[in-house]
């Protein structure tokens, strides 16, 4: 059967300006073309005055993270994880979120769910389990001797060192059904044991990983905060930085070089701030401190970013702050040097690229599926209705209706 969505407006995720009165004509899920009239016959969905644009794109999330803190964590079973992964799946769906790039401990299980459509969510890329030195941002080793995540039957253990402990660990993350490989090149703000200036795993020991990432076909994603923890995963070729918060000009020109993807994440310290303002006993007293010494230096370099022309991709690193939030981190790109559109191509089609799902999803274009979302107003004259949920009203993924109002 052949739908036409009707467009107001439409913003097809190229950068292109906006377009009115279009039909998105679709045919088995899939975009045919873009039309100025509904083919006889198809089935008109008529969007009002919405401004369609391509189904949004976070490349960097936790479905399995909520807002739990560290007593509610070791209280919950790993069954009832998986449910409220699952639960926050629908959540990022119902934002607009049609794909996202799933940084650690979401299992294959939920992305098969998904998948074969027993529960409602986006299409997954998926790193299951994090690598990290000992110590490092990964290691949830508590100072009283408790880990918060010693790794399960499907999530192997993620805390590794040495050439040959890495190069293990890789592989068995890809057989778990990794779509990418996570490292940790730096520590961070929520780790117990380092700092976010410092650097993580060795140059050889992130070869390794690439080496094994690509020799299967995948990428790699490296948390990467410390400047040296930057560049080391630059230069072994690593496909993107998370986070950048200590990005330097010699660095920003080698990921402009390569065409590496910065994730900044920009919203994710801003989270911790908020929780432990609602609730002291959420954020322990160690990352409310690094938080708050991150937040002004994170912007500085998203911005030297912007400047120099890097590819940048969205991202939010939810879970750290609540699902279906997702979208607040398109606003904030734009508080933070982007303009509107910028940040709406780097939430589609950048994001598309960096996620490897291009080919499928991330513009409005015949050959791609039928990911499409609507927002209340022009995202272009007022970019914070992004900060408002009740803003989208419409979201489709693979041709199917999931939302309406």
């Amino acid at each position: 059967m052949t739908v036409a969505v009707r467009a107001a407006t439409l913003i097809d995720g190229t950068g292109a300006d906006p377009v009115r009165g279009r039909f998105v004509v679709i045919e088995d899920g899939v975009i045919q073309r873009i039309a100025k009239a509904a083919p006889k016959g198809a089935e008109v969905i008529d969007a009002g005055e919405l401004t369609i644009l391509p189904g949004l794109i976070d490349c960097h999330v936790h479905l399995a993270l909520g807002q739990e803190n560290i007593q509610q964590r070791l209280l919950t079973p790993l069954s009832l994880n998986t449910a409220m992964a699952l639960v926050h799946a629908r959540e990022t769906l119902d934002a607009g979120f049609t794909t996202v790039r799933d940084a650690g401990f979401t299992t294959r299980g939920v992305k098969m769910a998904v998948e074969r459509g027993l529960f409602a969510g986006p299409r997954m890329r998926i790193a299951v389990s994090p690598l990290s030195q000992t110590g490092g941002h990964g290691d949830s080793m508590t100072p009283s001797g408790v880990n918060m995540w010693p790794g399960d039957p499907e999530r192997p253990n993620g805390v590794v060192d040495g050439i040959e402990g890495v190069r293990r660990a890789s592989r068995e993350v890809l057989r778990a059904g990794a779509d990418q490989i996570k490292i940790m090149t730096s520590g961070g703000v929520l780790s117990p044991n380092d700092e976010p200036g410092a650097t993580g795993f060795s140059p050889e020991e992130i070869a390794a990983v690439v080496y094994e990432a690509h020799a299967s076909g995948k990428t790699v994603m490296s948390h990467a905060q410390a400047t040296q923890g930057i560049k080391n995963a630059v230069l072994a070729g690593v496909e993107s930085i998370e986070h950048g918060i200590y990005l330097d000009e010699e660095t920003c020109a080698e990921m402009k070089k390569r065409g590496t993807y910065l994730v900044a994440t920009l919203i994710a310290p801003l989270w911790v701030l908020r929780r432990a303002e609602k609730d002291p006993s959420a954020i322990p007293p160690y990352a409310l401190r690094k938080a708050k010494e991150v937040v002004e230096a994170h912007r500085r370099s998203f911005r030297m970013a912007v400047e120099k022309g890097l590819k940048i991709a969205m991202g939010t690193d939810t879970g750290v702050g609540p699902h279906g939030t997702n979208a607040e981190e398109i606003a904030v790109m734009v508080e933070n040097g982007m303009t509107p559109m910028q940040a709406i191509v780097a939430t589609t089609r950048t994001a598309a690229e960096c996620a490897r799902v291009d080919t499928l999803v991330g513009t409005i274009e015949p050959g791609k599926r039928a990911d499409l979302v609507g927002v209340r107003g022009d995202p272009l004259a007022n970019i914070a209705l992004f900060k408002d949920q009740s803003c989208v009203a419409f979201v489709m993924k693979d041709g199917a209706v999931h939302k309406r109002s």
